[in-house]
């Protein structure tokens, strides 16, 4: 397997994460489960999907505040990716931050429902660039 292939392999397999995790979110909401867990799932399908465009990178994070920032630079500052989409995964991010790291801070319902169309756009957008690279 050539290193090109290699890369796109992996960017495939950060791909169907992201899909999954957004499969997931859809089945939690559809089964009236917590927003807290909604959102995270709905928050992890664009992180995986960001994850897949880093792939292509000289780039590398262990913490989820540097991938989000390398990606607000390089992707939404410049243009290359829609500042609406990019704006849901930040608030995503301090959505689930919120949910899972403070107490008694869980999200309405109606504030996560519009996530999962956000993420799917999101996902969607990121699969069009990853071809084009």
């Amino acid at each position: 397997m050539t290193p090109e292939e290699k890369l796109n392999e992996l960017a495939a397999y950060r791909l169907r994460q992201a899909e999954e995790s957004l499969d997931e979110a859809a089945y939690l909401l559809a089964g009236g489960k917590s927003p807290r867990a909604v959102i995270n799932r709905a928050y992890y399908s664009m992180f995986y999907a960001v994850l897949a465009l880093l792939i292509y990178e000289e780039f590398a994070s262990s913490k989820h505040t540097g991938v989000i920032a390398w990606f607000n630079r390089n992707y939404i500052k410049t243009g290359k990716f829609p500042m609406d989409p990019g704006i849901y995964f930040n608030k995503a991010f301090e959505l689930r931050q919120r949910g899972d790291y403070r107490e008694q801070a869980e999200p309405s319902r109606e504030t996560v429902v519009p996530y999962l169309d956000k993420a799917r756009d999101f996902i969607d957008r990121v699969k069009e660039i990853i071809t084009l690279l």
